[in-house]
């Protein structure tokens, strides 16, 4: 079937990241070369949405000034109180005409999200003509999460917090990831009816998946093949694990499209990094921002290359590069510092050669 365009991918960005101990708002530490909130909207727009929002609140300057600088397209709306996932979402409404087409919530602060799970979901929420489509995962420990309860066919039916849940619903691993796709005429009127009465006294999106259910609507659920990808991010540690995933997706990719990665458990790509065909990567590497590495060329082991160009055949060992250019066939290191502006041409050699002493 043909997919139409969401009307809308909205991002939630507002929370205060209080776990993260940072003077640094949340959704901008980065990981693999870009911010958490860079890496969902990568995600957010591979289904091509009409318009792409951000909710903001905490720390809300320096989140609209990143938006300016780096995603000046993007629509951000302040969420002027905590008050709810819910109320985030009302917030939107009351200030954006969406009143028709798929609306899709997702969240800034989790970066592992794939785009072509999105695009799923919207699929999947079109063909079912659903009121709304939960994107849910199977976990091993689903501690702290809302439970997905299903009927005797499988349907879903409900999603119970772990606050309400009967010892034997909480024995179920299916769990609400939190992202969703609405009908945005049926999500604009629910959303304005959603209770406060519950500990925190703020106004949930699950809510608006009960109420549609309790009017006689469907509501449909995909499941998550790779439960990571809906990891969020709250901490220091809870961020280097979304790194390290990440990073291992990347390195995964480049290796099937021809690199050769030495270690890669000591071996980091950023997102933006470039690597041709017979590339070659030894142990105890960082490739970073836009660094491209051109075929047959050897980079490691030991090195940093940010913003580097290196040119085929070319053997790096043991340097640290910057903004620098590196032609055919040269070789640079052991023990080489290239400051930007740096330009090394073809065949030349630059470092001090291994095994030899100064004189």
């Amino acid at each position: 079937m043909s997919v139409s365009r969401p009307a809308a991918v909205i991002v939630l960005a507002a929370g205060e990241g209080t776990r993260m101990k940072s003077d640094t708002p949340k959704v901008l530490h980065e990981i693999c070369g870009n911010t958490l909130l860079g890496h969902v909207l990568a995600t957010a727009r591979e289904p091509g949405p009409v318009r792409l929002i951000v909710v903001v609140g905490h720390r809300r300057r320096e989140v609209t000034e990143w938006l300016s600088r780096c995603a000046p397209d993007v629509q951000p709306v302040v969420q002027d109180r905590q008050g709810g996932t819910g109320h985030a979402v009302r917030t939107v409404i009351e200030e954006v005409s969406l009143d028709r087409g798929t609306v899709v919530v997702t969240y800034a602060d989790a970066p592992l999200l794939r785009g072509s799970t999105l695009t799923d979901l919207v699929r999947e929420h079109q063909a079912e003509q659903a009121a709304a489509t939960v994107l849910t995962a199977r976990v091993s420990d689903p501690a702290g999460y809302g439970r997905i309860i299903r009927d005797e066919s499988g349907a879903f039916t409900a999603i119970v917090e772990q606050a309400d849940a009967t010892p034997e619903q909480r024995a179920v691993d299916e769990i609400n990831s939190g992202v969703y796709a609405f009908e945005a005429h049926l999500l604009g009127d629910a959303v304005k009816r959603v209770p406060t009465d519950n500990a925190r006294g703020e106004e949930y999106l699950t809510d608006v998946i009960a109420i549609l259910r309790a009017e006689g609507h469907h509501v449909a659920s995909v499941t998550l093949e790779d439960a990571e990808e809906v990891l969020g991010v709250n901490d220091r540690a809870q961020l280097a694990r979304a790194r390290q995933i990440l990073n291992a997706r990347l390195l995964g990719d480049w290796m099937r499209a021809g690199v050769t990665i030495v270690d890669p458990a000591t071996t980091w790509v950023d997102t933006g990094v470039r690597l041709d065909r017979d590339v070659e990567v030894g142990p105890g590497t960082q490739l970073e921002g836009s660094t491209t590495v051109a075929a047959g060329a050897r980079v490691g082991p030991g090195c940093l290359l940010r913003d580097t160009t290196v040119g085929e055949g070319a053997i790096i060992t043991q340097a640290v590069c910057r903004q620098a250019e590196i032609g055919a066939g040269a070789v640079v290191g052991p023990f080489a510092y290239l400051p930007p502006g740096t330009r090394i041409g073809p065949g030349d050699r630059v470092g001090r050669p291994s095994g030899r002493r100064d004189e």
